[in-house]
């Protein structure tokens, strides 16, 4: 009798954790998945140029082209109305607009930066250090006026 009240309450408790997901077609879903996309992509840049991660310059090349490619898709997936699903995003996005776009190109052309030097051969720690710095600033700018945290 236990053992079927206990898996009553284990069913009950997976089906009601199941409801608080995010739709991933939906435009949050959507951009959370880049975003976090472009977060594993910039942690292993990083990464390699911090030590964490062996450092291999054709690898670093292609995360650079990925990463820049990403930069660019977040922003369609930002409704013209602020919709009701819990997002991150504050009120801000959709009430300062200009200021958000100014801030999204700001990063792309901080990831096309990291593009081009991370062309540049023998790779150089303080060729590509500066560039991956101004992808990392561009984020947290953003971060700081837009996001919940």
């Amino acid at each position: 009798m236990t053992f079927k009240k206990l898996t009553l309450v284990l069913l009950a408790c997976l089906t009601l954790s199941a409801c608080g997901g995010v739709d991933p077609d939906s435009p949050l879903g959507q951009r959370k998945a880049i975003f976090k996309q472009m977060l594993k992509t910039s942690e292993d840049l990083g990464g390699m140029l911090r030590g964490r991660v062996p450092f291999d310059g054709a690898r670093f090349s292609e995360g650079a082209v990925a990463l820049d490619k990403l930069s660019h898709e977040p922003w369609k997936h930002f409704p013209k109305v602020r919709e009701e699903d819990h997002t991150s995003a504050t009120d801000d996005v959709w009430q300062k607009q200009a200021l958000f776009q100014e801030l999204a190109r700001n990063l792309e052309t901080a990831t096309a930066e990291l593009v081009i030097v991370s062309q540049v051969q023998p790779y150089k720690a303080s060729n590509l250090g500066p560039a991956v710095q101004k992808v990392e600033d561009a984020c947290s700018a953003c971060h700081k006026q837009f996001r919940n945290h």
